[in-house]
This record gives C-alpha cells, sequence and structure tokens, in this order.
C-alpha cells in the first residue's frame, strides 16, 4: 500500500506548498528589499524627537528610544544590516531629510503633500491632535477656534500645520520653530490657541499653569513607515513588515514599554 499511494502522497504534499514562498524565496525578497531600502549597507532611519509618542531623548546619555527606535531597528535585524539612527528636532526637518538623502525610512503622518516626495506604508499608529488654550478663554469647544481674531500656534512643517493650512478658513496659523516648543510659543507671544499632539500638550498643560485642553480631538493622524519614492521590493517589503508588527504585538508591546498614551495601534490594512 505505501509503495502504491506513496508517489501520489509526495504529489499532494508539494501541490499543497505551491502558494507558500521556498526559503531559497523568501531570502531573495529580503535580499532585494535590503537593497533598496539600505542601498548604503547601512539602514539609515530617521526619528523625529519632535513627536514624543514616536521616539524621545534621554536627557543624560543622549540615547534614543520609543516606538519608531524599536521599528528601525527590528526592520534592520530581518533585513540583515546595520542600523544607523539620524535624528531630527521636528518634522519637517525629516522631510528636508529625505531631500538631500539623509535617511532610508522614516515615520510620517500621512499627507498628499509629504506623498510628493515619500511612499508610505499603512498606519501602524494612530494620534490624536488637540487644542490647548488658557483657563480665561471663552473657547471651550474645538469648532469654536476657527474664528476671526484667533490665532493657532503650530509646529512648521508638522502635520497638524499641514492639516490645519488645508481646514482653517478664519483663523490665523502662527508657524513656531519646532513643535516642542509651540506652548511656549503661544504663552510668550499670548496667542489664542496652540495646536499639537495630545500627550505633548497634556505634559504642557502640567508644566504651564493656567492652560487647559478642550475636550475631543480636531484630528485623527496616522502614522506611518515611509521610505523614497522609487524602491518598489523595498516599500512592498515595507508594507507587510508593519502588517506584521501590528498582528504581532510588536507596536502594541513597544508603546506599553515606552510608557506612551494617547496613541492606539492602528487596525490592520
Amino acid at each position: 500500500m505505501f509503495r502504491v499511494f506513496g508517489p501520489l502522497v509526495i504529489v499532494a504534499v508539494l501541490g499543497g506548498c505551491a502558494g507558500v514562498p521556498s526559503m531559497s524565496e523568501k531570502s531573495a525578497t529580503t535580499k532585494a528589499a535590503a537593497r533598496e531600502l539600505a542601498p548604503s549597507g547601512t539602514l539609515r532611519v530617521a526619528i523625529n524627537f519632535g513627536n514624543p509618542i514616536l521616539a524621545n531623548k534621554n536627557t543624560a546619555t543622549g540615547e534614543a528610544s520609543g516606538v519608531s527606535v524599536d521599528l528601525g531597528r527590528e526592520l534592520g535585524r530581518r533585513l540583515g544590516v546595520p542600523v544607523q539612527l539620524v535624528t531630527y528636532t521636528a518634522a519637517g526637518k525629516v522631510v528636508e531629510g529625505i531631500r538631500n538623502n539623509e535617511w532610508d525610512i522614516g515615520y510620517f503622518a500621512i499627507d498628499p503633500v509629504r506623498a510628493q516626495d515619500t511612499d508610505f506604508t499603512a498606519a501602524y499608529v494612530v494620534i490624536e491632535g488637540a487644542y490647548l488654550v488658557r483657563n480665561e478663554s471663552p473657547i471651550t469647544k474645538n469648532d469654536e477656534v476657527d474664528k476671526p481674531g484667533n490665532r493657532i500656534v503650530v509646529g512648521k512643517g508638522s502635520a497638524y500645520d499641514l492639516y490645519l493650512t488645508r481646514e482653517i478658513k478664519q483663523a490665523t496659523l502662527v508657524r513656531a520653530a519646532t513643535s516642542p516648543v509651540v506652548v511656549d510659543t503661544m504663552v510668550a507671544d499670548k496667542i489664542e490657541v496652540a495646536a499639537g499632539v495630545k500627550q505633548q500638550l497634556q505634559a504642557d498643560a502640567k508644566r504651564i499653569p493656567g492652560l487647559r485642553l478642550l475636550d475631543g480631538r480636531f484630528m485623527v493622524i496616522n502614522q506611518a513607515m515611509a521610505t523614497q519614492k522609487g524602491r518598489p521590493a523595498g516599500l512592498d517589503y515595507l508594507k507587510k513588515f508593519v502588517e506584521e508588527m501590528k498582528a504581532s504585538g510588536f507596536v502594541a508591546e513597544a508603546l506599553k514599554r515606552h510608557g506612551i498614551e494617547g496613541a492606539a495601534v492602528a487596525p490592520a490594512k
């Protein structure tokens, strides 16, 4: 019996595996992605300290940490290449960096303006954008912000800047040099409203008395991984990598490990 049906069993097994990539195919896919994502042999990962949900800098050691750092290092490990962290103080400066070929992968809010220079994966985290006002401000709701006479300070080149530039019709935008100095600029220049990452504004409200957050959010940011255009194999690999990092719990565990609140794992794509 075994001699008669053995070949049929083998054929059936091989047929069932036809759609599964072989080890050599997987290796070839990874090598092709590595060539495109790390053409120099080192994966240069852009880290934005201007968004505390993504990354933070240890004031004593200068070391970077956060979910974006963890993702970059894991990607480098899988590609089999060393990782170099290229740090910035604001999202706008990260954008300038890709134009100067300073990095290979970065972390951005998905936005049509940025899509001119980069290709995006699906989102890996969702972040809330919020407004901050003074305690005595007559503004109590988000829809009361866009009124004549109101000024909104926002980090230059940030996702909030790009979004509000399109959406604000009556209020005036004031651009601070970076997102971390938005609230200080608001206080120093007596500006009516500050806009930014909810977590950052919450921390500033605790640091500076007399300020309050408006309830809710004015926008939701879909934060994705990005790379330079013209890297099809690299982009395909990156998209699958992000989905696996979400599904496996890697992103959720990283957010928890770094004590991040105000962000949630994005849904599967």
